[in-house]
């Protein structure tokens, strides 16, 4: 299995952006670290290991990108403000850099879908809520979709604009609730077991019905906890069975 390191100096961030790059061909998989994680974080935990046979075949690039959760709602040493700014940071980022540096290695018409676990989740939905005319689906696997869990107490616009359950209940622009119904792959997976919170997924899930979002809620057994083995079963099943 290929692995390619890149990266560069960010101007949405003002610092240097790694990103590490596995496979050849087939549609892109932008992957969200967790927390506080980078972006060797899915390697270091096997979960790359897991979906090595679609990606030695051809059928999944994998592009695995940091994360500045430490530089926004992890840091105890912001205000809650200057949190907000640097997530609005991060999104600008993914939008103007990754995507376009992910077209340059596969083609420009190459689907991206975007997943994570944990803070990885709501990341990954986050952004193809906020773009679905450059994301075109996303797996999001053991998250909470209500940013407010994170912001300890701080809620402005920037808040508003990047938690999924909020702006989402509200929406009404058809050009966006049309690109959502047209994916095909909105899937939202979570477990049932130790630290998992299905009920998060469960109410992203009611305020999709209520935009008639077509979706797949998957809630997973007593048996799945908030935890790495849980991802690596997640994540190789969905990309065998989904794509």
């Amino acid at each position: 299995m290929q692995r390619f390191l890149d990266g560069w100096h960010s101007p949405s961030l003002n610092k240097h952006m790694e990103i590490a790059v596995y496979g050849h061909y087939g549609f892109a998989l932008l992957m969200i670290p967790t927390a506080a994680a980078d972006y060797l974080e899915y390697e270091r935990f096997q979960l790359i290991d897991t979906i090595a046979k679609p990606i030695n075949e051809g059928k999944v690039k994998v592009f695995s990108v940091n994360s500045i959760n430490t530089e926004s709602w992890l840091n105890n040493h912001m205000s809650g403000r200057d949190k907000a700014v640097r997530h609005q940071q991060f999104n600008e980022y993914i939008f103007n850099e990754v995507i376009p540096y992910i077209k340059s290695q596969t083609s420009p018409d190459t689907p991206i879908i975007a997943a994570g676990a944990s803070f990885g989740a709501l990341h990954s939905a986050n952004l193809f809520f906020r773009r679905p005319d450059l994301i075109n689906g996303v797996i999001a696997m053991s998250g909470c979709y209500d940013l407010t869990a994170y912001t300890k107490g701080h809620y402005d616009d920037n808040v508003y604009f990047n938690s999924p359950v909020h702006y989402l209940r509200n929406l009404s622009d058809e050009a966006y609730l049309a690109k959502y119904r047209a994916s095909k792959h909105i899937h939202i997976v979570t477990g049932s077991g130790s630290y998992e919170d299905p009920d998060s997924s469960r109410y992203l899930s009611s305020v999709l019905n209520s935009k008639n979002i077509p979706h797949e809620l998957d809630v997973w057994g007593h048996d799945i906890p908030h935890d790495w083995p849980s991802w690596r079963k997640m994540l190789p099943y969905y990309l065998e069975t989904r794509f």
